[in-house]
């Protein structure tokens, strides 16, 4: 009897709980999603003709980085599948 008793408690409890909860959260507003840049992802213009020949990922260091920006690019860690 106590258990279900307290069983039964739990559960309003929980109910209670997920009705009442959400009422405090901060009301929301559709809009559109703020496009934040990141200082190694922005566009990057091609200094020389040699750079926009390149493709991924066989890209040269120099053609990476923007000549006005103090931006560094950081360093990837490679994964593959094979295990030699």
């Amino acid at each position: 009897m106590i258990k279900a008793l307290s069983a039964v408690a739990i559960a309003v409890f929980a109910a209670a709980a997920v009705t009442i909860l959400p009422s405090f959260a901060p009301p929301v507003a559709a809009s559109a999603p703020l496009v934040l840049a990141k200082a190694d992802r922005l566009p990057l213009l091609a200094p020389t003709p040699a750079c926009a020949s390149q493709n991924w990922p066989n890209i040269e260091a120099a053609c990476l980085r923007r000549t006005n920006s103090k931006a560094t690019i950081q360093p990837v860690r490679r994964v593959t599948a094979d295990r030699g």
